[in-house]
């Protein structure tokens, strides 16, 4: 009897151990901050990226980026849901399975502020505004000013090209492909 009940034991600490570490209960608090210094508003003082992602469970998840210049003045903010970036991936990523959508939601994490995303110039002099560009005078402002730009995917088939307006003083998009 002795050996029934330590046995039981046993397998009562063993199922709970395996309980305490499914894999599909992942803690997205404890996911480190990604933070990377590049020229942006100014075409040498480095402002700083940060990508966070918050909240615990998959429905309440966001990607949080900002862009803070190099004098401390937070200057671009986008939130993205979790759900809405599941939701527009799925007819092509098989997102069934809760443990596939909080791996998916993690590569798109790491992989946001990948070297090519920085666009050293925004716009370089032989390219040309087209029908993606939202406003001409701003796409010619950085053609003239050379300062950097930086894009992001909004969805499977949209990424956003955003830069820094001098003369408004604000982060504006300059390009968005292809919808």
């Amino acid at each position: 009897m002795h050996k029934k009940n330590y046995l039981i034991l046993i397998l009562f600490a063993l199922g709970l151990l395996i309980a305490c570490n499914s894999s599909d209960h992942q803690n997205f608090s404890k996911t480190a901050d990604q933070v990377v210094l590049k020229p942006f508003s100014d075409s040498l003082k480095v402002d700083t990226f940060k990508v966070s992602l918050v909240g615990d469970v998959l429905k309440d998840i966001t990607i949080q980026f900002t862009i803070t210049s190099h004098g401390g003045q937070l200057i671009y903010k986008k939130d993205f849901k979790a759900t809405d970036l599941i939701e527009n991936y799925k007819s092509s990523v098989d997102l069934k399975k809760e443990r596939t959508q909080l791996a998916f939601i993690k590569d798109e994490y790491k992989l946001f502020f990948e070297d090519e995303n920085f666009l050293e110039p925004a716009v370089t002099e032989n390219e040309n505004p087209d029908k993606n560009t939202p406003d001409i005078n701003f796409y010619n402002e950085l053609k003239q000013s050379a300062l950097n730009g930086f894009k992001y995917r909004s969805g499977k088939e949209t990424s956003v090209y955003i830069a820094w307006s001098e003369k408004e003083k604000k982060v504006k998009p300059y390009y968005s492909c292809c919808k």
